[in-house]
């Protein structure tokens, strides 16, 4: 049984109330023309499994001068995922990596003891405008595993397993469900899927991992009589056999999971942790900018700016 359960757990009425164990509405913010939907951390949710961050970026269509700009940032004691359904961004960290992620690609970037990364849409050749919409998710590491060397991984959308049949299309984006496993190394259990479903087809949940959840990015499905809405997330109880259909315009999920870590953690900032302690130890890392003999280091094909730390950043939160 999950150590994370619902704080203040919604009601859902009939059927639904043997399955669902959270319903959660994201809150959205607008970047500037460009909106965010943030389904993880909730008030009522840290984690589904392991994932403690979740983020839809967009849809948006950004002029070729314009566009997502992050400057070089700091996380530590989390793996970062992003994933796109349309558009493009640049991704180089402070590994030396600097690498584009298109539509069904995987990037996986894991912080652990620290690491500093950007995030643009900055390609010269872009003289059209660029729809982009995309999800992006951040998994927090085993404990043992928080002070671990940083990585980078990308894996190419015809690497990942495809399941197509009876009006559903699943992209295994990372770890193990329906008897396939992702290509991508993964710091703990979990699953997580793109699946796209036709009107009317039907998809089961995996039934082999502890945590579940499902987030609607398009369309509408319907589980045990009621409908849920393109921008919810569900979170259903351990062990229940759950199956989702889609409405009739179809549906694309975001399928989510595993197994649930040792506690909660501390989040400020970009800083993920079991530790308070090491996210001070950040914080004042950042601040005092030294990228030569500090922890943290510029990316090199990307070090003329940087995020500053914030001067009075978000209170610690650990869920509970």
């Amino acid at each position: 049984m999950s150590w994370n359960p619902a704080l203040e757990p919604d009601c859902p009425k009939g059927d639904a109330v043997d399955a669902i164990e959270t319903l959660i509405i994201p809150r959205a913010r607008d970047l500037g023309g460009f909106e965010v939907r943030r389904a993880l951390p909730a008030p009522k949710r840290q984690m589904v499994g392991p994932f403690v961050f979740f983020d839809q970026m967009g849809p948006a269509e950004f002029l070729p001068t314009s566009g997502m700009d992050v400057r070089p940032h700091p996380h530590i004691g989390l793996a970062t995922i992003s994933y796109l359904y349309d558009g493009r961004m640049h991704h180089r960290d402070s590994l030396g990596t600097d690498s584009w992620i298109e539509p069904g690609d995987v990037n996986l970037m894991v912080a652990g003891r620290g690491i500093t990364h950007s995030e643009r849409t900055d390609d010269a050749t872009q003289t059209l405008p660029m729809k982009f919409f995309g999800i992006q998710t951040w998994i927090a590491l085993p404990e043992d595993q928080e002070d671990r060397a940083p990585d980078f991984v990308h894996s190419a959308a015809s690497d990942l397993p495809l399941l197509d049949g009876e009006g559903k299309s699943v992209r295994l984006v990372l770890g193990s469900a329906y008897g396939e496993t992702a290509p991508v190394p993964v710091p703990s259990e979990m699953f997580y899927a793109d699946a796209i479903l036709e009107a009317g087809a039907a998809i089961p949940m995996p039934d082999n991992h502890e945590d579940r959840g499902v987030y609607v990015a398009t369309g509408a499905v319907e589980q045990a009589g009621t409908t849920y809405e393109a921008g919810q997330m569900m979170v259903f109880r351990p062990g229940d056999k759950v199956s989702l259909k889609a409405g009739p315009a179809g549906a694309r999920l975001l399928l989510l999971g595993g197994a649930t870590l040792n506690g909660p953690r501390y989040l400020w900032w970009n800083f993920v942790s079991s530790s308070k302690e090491r996210i001070e130890a950040a914080k004042e890392a950042w601040r005092e900018a030294d990228w030569q003999s500090g922890p943290f280091h510029l990316p090199p094909s990307d070090d003329q700016e940087f995020i500053p730390l914030p001067e009075r950043g978000p209170a610690f939160r650990k869920g509970g």
